[in-house]
């Protein structure tokens, strides 16, 4: 993310609005590519000044919204074959169990996937090209779809903004000595809280000690 975020701040403030309306838009149509990198990193280059956050935002939710749109319509056209054709081509991303838990999300919360979906990464890929094949109501999607993809732009944008300027004023109000003993604390408290993840992983059984079931299909 932070080779990201330097690529960015190396060009125009115009060129990194499309290129997060661009790749969001794209990700929103069923194509994984890293839409939340690229909003952080924009985000986090907005609290330095050098973009606007309400255009970064602005950028995010349009790219979000007109993709998930434009992945609906290609969905509802396609229908399963084509999600499944998909998940062949993006098997990391998009393979028969990443395409049944996305089922049982829209099975279990129909047009409200669409809007929780925008916070989660196989959702946010998934949601427009599965509610076309699914034959959500359209005026149902759209309003879950503007919805999530406002809330989920401005908020990341903003928050992430906030927590920038913060920790840059405070960088500059404290002293070397006062950074370099932060710095440790957080490295003793890293190293502790992964020790402590450690002994409870090996003191549960793992998945190769539980049985093993035949899957059925």
């Amino acid at each position: 993310m932070v080779d990201v975020q330097h690529w960015l701040s190396a060009l125009p403030p115009g060129v990194v609005y499309l290129i997060v309306a661009g790749v969001i838009g794209v990700e929103s149509m069923g194509v994984p590519l890293p839409g939340e990198i690229v909003l952080v990193s924009s985000a986090l280059l907005a609290a330095t000044g050098v973009v606007q956050p309400e255009w970064v935002a602005i950028a995010a939710a349009t790219g979000a919204i007109v993709g998930d749109s434009i992945g609906y319509a290609v969905g509802r056209r396609g229908g399963r074959p084509l999600l499944e054709r998909l998940g062949r081509r993006f098997p990391r991303h998009l393979g028969p169990a990443h395409l049944a838990r996305a089922e049982q999300s829209f099975a279990r919360y129909g047009a409200w996937a669409v809007f929780f979906g925008r916070f989660v990464a196989l959702l946010r890929i998934l949601a427009g090209p599965l509610a076309g094949a699914l034959r959500v109501p359209y005026r149902r999607f759209l309003l879950a779809n503007a919805a999530g993809g406002l809330v989920w732009a401005f908020g990341t944008t903003y928050l992430l903004y906030t927590v920038g300027r913060a920790a840059e004023h405070w960088i500059k109000d404290i002293s070397w000595a006062g950074l370099v003993v932060a710095i440790l604390a957080g490295l003793g408290s890293t190293w502790w809280l992964r020790r402590r993840a450690h002994r409870l992983a090996s003191a549960e059984p793992t998945a190769d000690d539980a049985p093993v079931r035949a899957s059925s299909d």
